[in-house]
């Protein structure tokens, strides 16, 4: 039955947030008229008809028939003409006929059926919500061919500018030339950048750095199902002494089949790998690459496009640029430098649209690379790694992209997009016009066959060169190209740029990060503030909920907090407070995980990038949820407080208040945490989910504490939702001395009731502030701590 439900509730509200929201609400309505919180002659006239459509009614009437009808129940009780299991069913009003037991079996499978019949009827008439268009169409884009530049990339691209330009590619090049040449790189690679600069009108300067790698082997652990195969190595070598070197204003590509490990090789030299083992040198501009100076000056554009999803356009490079610009930098001239990036990748029709999610809603796929492609812009950087940005792309949508690269090839940086095939190279040089230097390199390799008129050159050049063609022809590609004077100047080339320019400096930054720890916290809050903000799903749903759940509960339980004359009295105003916190707090826990599961994927890109430290984004996820959850509670408290007709005194209605809010914060923590522990958001709601039936069983109001065996009693002291109740049932009734008119607590107070029944004591309520106090720095502490700790992305 409840698969059922859930399915159907998915399958209705089409997105994850609103349906956990839905969810714990069903959970709540079965659960608080189903006869346990709120006995059957309690519930009232106007709320009936929800005891009876509560499939949790069926199923719990039909186990208390068939438990308490037994032989073992059949004794009397002292002073009782019936039977004991007959007096406790009445006790709490549940049906006694043996009837009720098929009743409940009978009623159960008809909602099985029911639940999934509505199901499918969601599944086959509902269309997903959102569409994956941004919020603001995109102009007219003009179609240019960019000369030099198929589908498959290339090897080399030089600058192109025309002739109206003030500077012209081959003066580039001849400045490039001349740098080797004279082994003074850095002087004249500064040259080249101020001139890109110039040209292309860049408000912020650059220092132009070259990149070199010579022999870099990577390998990781030899997976165990390869060993169990006969490997007998104790490593996978995924990189076989690959070498290279990048240069400033030359776009150079990285081609292969997949698999090949273009992505290994860019994320090793990138330094964004988090296992395994490299050997090899690396250098920037002839120093020794050092990982922590190196992200200040480099920018890594990701395959998958990772982004916040509730921020435009604007605001996403407005983040990043305040981030990772120099501290010195001005506000006014970094919104300039804003605004000539987007200029630069054509993204001023979508300043204003929201980004959302992949194939979901927000910006198309297109649109979300040149996003990718500006974000790692606006941080100015010297050299920039693209991981395959016309993955994913038609024709159009490929040009579009690839007229952003060319346009950042134009302003002198070094752009790495080197071919090469199972870790090692083939053919490491420029492409030339219509790819003819590539072409005239492998037709050149006796029995390669000749390219067709018309024919891709990259396409053809991953066909002729596969393994399979190996074969065939007897040659090894790699061979060929290690043999070959291709491979000797470039072996040249990476001695002559791995060594410093005289009177270059190494790269040296006097932090770590660009900005300090506040203005870090600063702008995580400030993004996380408009990311809460255009987010309804999450935070509109759940005001929702809450008002509905208040208005559920004021009318269920109308007026029974004023009534203290039997201790059924006094269970169902206990009922009403367990029934909202844990439904409430349960809510509070599902619904912000999926969005801290997404906002934990931008968080590891950004870290990576070295745009802050994990504690101002920790800091700043628990700090923003603090004034929704104060709504939260105050709003479900005021209409509740009032309508189930609690006593009005300052004092007490400051404590209902208290205990709702640090409650809603601890549980909204613990989903949190749970998140931040674990390795997804699946894996989360199953944790959490297994705590949350513990929370329950243990909160003193199921059993109380009392009368739970001695050995788990410890395990009451360790429930968060057992001080909660603690406390609101001992600052609403803990101090009453009204005497009880029924049942075995006949003339005891309630103050004495519930010292005898749960354990409360008034005098208590100091510990418990300040337990509940520690439950919500306790969880919030162990999710800042967590993130900082933990990095559950493998690349």
């Amino acid at each position: 039955m409840a698969s059922g439900l859930f399915r159907f509730i998915a399958a209705t509200a089409r997105n994850m947030i609103v349906a956990n929201t839905f969810g714990s609400f069903a959970l709540l309505v079965l659960f608080a008229l189903s006869g346990f919180v709120l006995s059957r002659d309690d519930i009232k006239s106007w709320w009936i008809w929800g005891y009876w459509i509560s499939p949790m009614m069926y199923g719990q009437t039909a186990l208390m028939v068939n438990e308490f009808r037994g032989n073992q129940w059949s004794h009397s009780l002292p002073g009782s003409t019936e039977a004991a299991g007959i007096d406790v069913l009445k006790s709490r009003d549940f049906f006694q006929e043996p009837k009720w037991y098929w009743i409940g079996v009978g009623g159960l499978i008809g909602f099985i059926i029911l639940f999934n019949f509505f199901f499918t009827v969601a599944l086959t008439f509902l269309n997903p919500f959102g569409s994956s268009r941004a919020v603001i169409s995109e102009q007219t884009e003009s179609h240019e061919q960019t000369d030099g530049v198929g589908v498959g990339g290339s090897i080399q691209l030089t600058n192109n500018e025309s002739s109206s330009n003030n500077v012209t590619s081959s003066a580039i090049r001849e400045e490039v030339q001349r740098s080797i040449s004279s082994k003074s790189s850095s002087v004249t690679e500064a040259t080249i950048g101020t001139i890109a600069i110039k040209k292309k009108g860049m408000v912020l300067p650059f220092e132009p750095h070259s990149i070199t790698f010579d022999n870099v082997v990577y390998s990781v652990d030899m997976p165990q199902e390869m060993k169990e195969q006969g490997i007998n190595e104790d490593r996978l070598v995924l990189l076989k002494g690959v070498s290279g070197a990048f240069r400033p204003g030359v776009l150079t590509a990285l081609m292969g089949v997949s698999g090949a490990g273009k992505t290994t090789l860019m994320d090793v030299l990138a330094g964004r790998k988090t296992g395994g083992y490299i050997d090899g040198n690396i250098t920037i501009s002839g120093f020794p690459k050092k990982q922590e100076t190196f992200a200040r000056v480099s920018g890594y554009c990701e395959q998958n496009d990772i982004h916040s999803p509730h921020v435009t356009v604007y605001e996403s490079l407005l983040y990043s640029a305040w981030l990772r610009l120099p501290a010195e930098v001005k506000a006014e001239t970094r919104k300039m430098f804003i605004e000539e990036v987007m200029e630069l990748v054509e993204l001023n029709p979508l300043r204003q649209a929201i980004v959302g999610l992949p194939g979901v809603n927000g910006l198309s796929t297109e649109q979300r690379k040149r996003l990718t492609i500006a974000v790692e812009l606006v941080a100015n950087p010297s050299i920039i790694f693209m991981d395959e940005p016309t993955s994913g792309l038609d024709a159009r949508a490929a040009a579009i992209v690839m007229r952003t690269v060319r346009n950042t090839v134009d302003t002198g940086r070094t752009v790495l997009f080197l071919m090469k095939r199972g870790g090692q190279e083939i053919y490491v040089g420029p492409l030339g016009h219509h790819s003819k230097h590539l072409i005239k390199y492998f037709e050149g390799i006796q029995g390669v066959s000749k390219i067709k008129d018309g024919y891709n050159p990259a396409t053809w050049m991953l066909e002729v060169t596969t393994t399979a063609q190996e074969l065939a022809l007897g040659v090894d590609f790699t061979d060929i190209y290690k043999n070959s004077d291709l491979y000797r100047r470039n072996k040249v080339l990476i001695e002559d740029l791995s060594k410093p320019a005289p009177g270059s400096k190494e790269l040296h930054f006097p932090t770590q990060y660009s900005q300090s720890f506040l203005t870090q916290c600063v702008a995580c809050l400030w993004k996380q503030h408009w990311s809460y903000w255009r987010n309804p799903p999450y935070t509109a749903v759940r005001f929702l909920f809450t008002t509905v759940i208040a208005l559920m509960f004021g009318t269920m339980f109308w007026d029974l907090g004023s009534k203290m004359n039997r201790g059924q009295d006094l269970t169902n105003a206990m009922g009403s407070m367990y029934a909202a916190v844990l439904f409430l707090g349960v809510q509070n826990s599902s619904s912000v995980q999926p969005v801290v599961a997404v906002e934990r994927t931008v968080f590891y890109r950004e870290r990576a990038a070295g745009m802050y430290s994990a504690m101002p984004y920790a800091i700043s996820q628990v700090i923003i949820e603090m004034p929704y959850i104060f709504i939260q509670a105050a709003t479900y408290g005021l209409i509740v407080y009032a309508m189930i007709g609690f006593e009005w005194t300052a004092a007490k209605f400051f404590w209902y208040l208290f205990f709702m809010y640090f409650s809603l914060l601890y549980f909204t923590f613990y989903g949190m945490m749970a998140v931040a522990v674990t390795p997804n958001y699946h894996i989360a709601s199953i944790v959490s989910a297994a705590f949350y039936g513990i929370w329950n069983l243990f909160s003193g109001f199921i059993i109380p504490r009392p009368s739970m065996p001695v050995w788990w009693q410890w395990y009451y002291w360790a429930c968060p939702v057992a001080w909660t109740l603690y406390g609101l049932f001992v600052s609403q009734f803990g101090d009453i001395k009204t005497p009880l008119e029924d049942g075995d607590f006949v003339g005891q107070s309630v103050e004495q009731y519930l010292r005898s029944r749960y354990g409360f004591r008034h005098d208590f309520l100091g510990v418990v502030v300040a337990v509940i106090l520690g439950f919500a720095v306790l969880f919030a502490s162990i999710f800042t701590v967590s993130i900082k700790l933990f990095n559950f992305q493998r690349r």
